[in-house]
């Protein structure tokens, strides 16, 4: 019997399965979020088959023989989804020389900490969007070598020279010669053919999605945070490569001609999107291109602007600029109308305070519902994942339950006290968090 069980055992909290229906596990959930209509659906039973929800039935279901999980005083949700994490790094008061002391053997070993608080907070499915590490991180917990949440991997970020995410900013000139000049290989295009091989590289490389750098970034050692660093045409010719392979395109963006380009050029959603403004934000609501605001990794870059030698020199005005501006933007999109889904951004902040994003949602102006929503159905929707976001016959058995009721008090996210993914159980009332 997993861990999780045999402390649920110990608290009187589980009922083991007879025989007949060793395979039945049933959730007594003391209330139900319906991600689909944004409402509590009141106290609740979900039957779980192996990896799927089998039914979900009003009221405390007793189904003889099948394994029992007692909720009741809990709400039960679908797992969470965060559209954008760095689950290779965490920022740090060194990160920008860790890349020259540490092994990616180092850095790996210390991630399987942050997908582990990941999965524990009750974020089931991530997706990262640019990591080298991500692809393989994904790969270990899909075959079980380490517990973590369900991984979409972008692989290495698409950028332009010397703009956000090519690899070589800050060098100087003997380190740039010696790393030489990079390319589509590594990430870095310019023009439409090396656009269009960066998508197949990251095809040959096993990437689940694309990333790309449509402006400056903060943390990048770089001055602008907000120029655009494509053209349209190099753009369009990413996104047109990677429908080719089935993929979705996520742009990076803080500056609002960058985000107009990467709208017109098709891309599935904006991340970030710091300066945006009202004429980009129909633009969006015309073109059906989603917003992943990532509040709070604006909240902790603003904060961390203020401590001296947190950053470089360099970073601290774009991190201050960048800080106090998105929640601003993320309100004003949401009064427009704009289709918003969940991402933080973790990694540039803690891994495992996800669910910090829904209570700046709240405190933004979005109501809690939906702000759950932005998390399940939302986030699902953007994946294209047909089966994550909702607690419904035939979707993946993925459950997370809080106590009390969240859309009383939003908080209560970051009291995660149950987490199933794909029907196993991987926290627990009376398990102690792991890593």
């Amino acid at each position: 019997m997993p861990p999780a069980l045999r402390a649920l055992a110990a608290t009187g909290l589980l009922a083991t399965a007879a025989p007949a229906l060793a395979g039945t596990t049933v959730l007594h959930c003391g209330d139900l979020f319906d991600a689909a209509r944004a409402r509590l659906a009141g106290p609740s039973s979900v039957l779980i088959e192996g990896d799927r929800v089998k039914e979900v039935r009003p009221g405390r279901v007793e189904l003889p023989g099948a394994t029992t999980i007692d909720l009741s005083g809990h709400t039960c949700s679908p797992g969470w989804i965060d559209l954008h994490v760095h689950v290779g790094s965490e920022s740090n008061p060194d990160s920008y020389s860790e890349g020259f002391r540490l092994d990616d053997v180092d850095l790996a070993l210390r991630a399987t900490r942050y997908v582990r608080r990941t999965l524990e907070a009750g974020f089931t499915t991530v997706r990262d969007l640019g990591g080298t590490l991500a692809p393989h991180l994904r790969d270990a917990i899909n075959a079980g070598t380490l517990p973590g949440p369900r991984i979409y991997a972008a692989g290495k970020s698409i950028a332009t020279t010397g703009g956000h995410a090519d690899p070589t900013n800050g060098l100087n000139r003997r380190f740039a010669t010696l790393a030489g000049p990079p390319g589509p290989t590594e990430g870095v295009i310019n023009g439409v053919d090396q656009a269009r091989q960066a998508v197949r590289q990251r095809y040959k490389e096993g990437s689940d999605t694309i990333k790309i750098t449509a402006t400056g970034g903060v943390l990048s050692y770089a001055r602008s945070a907000d120029a655009p660093q494509f053209t349209l045409e190099e753009i369009r010719a990413i996104v047109e490569t990677a429908r080719d392979y089935g993929y979705t395109v996520a742009a990076h963006a803080h500056g609002d001609e960058g985000m107009r380009r990467a709208i017109l050029g098709g891309v599935t959603s904006i991340e970030h999107g710091t300066f945006m403004s009202e004429a980009t934000m129909r633009l969006m609501k015309e073109r059906g291109t989603w917003y992943v605001p990532t509040i709070s990794a604006g909240r902790f870059v603003g904060e961390k602007a203020e401590v001296e030698g947190y950053f470089p020199a360099i970073v601290r005005p774009k991190a201050r600029a960048v800080g106090v501006q998105i929640m601003d933007t993320f309100a004003r999109a949401y009064r427009m109308g704009v289709p918003i889904a969940f991402g933080t951004d973790a990694g540039v902040g803690p891994h495992g305070e996800n669910a910090r994003e829904f209570e700046y949602m709240v405190e933004a102006g979005m109501p809690p519902a939906e702000a759950l929503q932005t998390a399940t159905v939302n986030a699902a929707r953007v994946l294209g994942a047909a089966d994550l976001g909702q607690l419904a016959p035939g979707f993946r058995a993925d459950v997370v339950a809080v106590p009390g009721n969240p859309l009383d008090d939003i908080s209560a996210t970051r009291r995660v006290a149950f987490v199933m993914k794909d029907g196993v159980v991987v926290k627990a009332p009376g398990v102690a968090a792991g890593l």
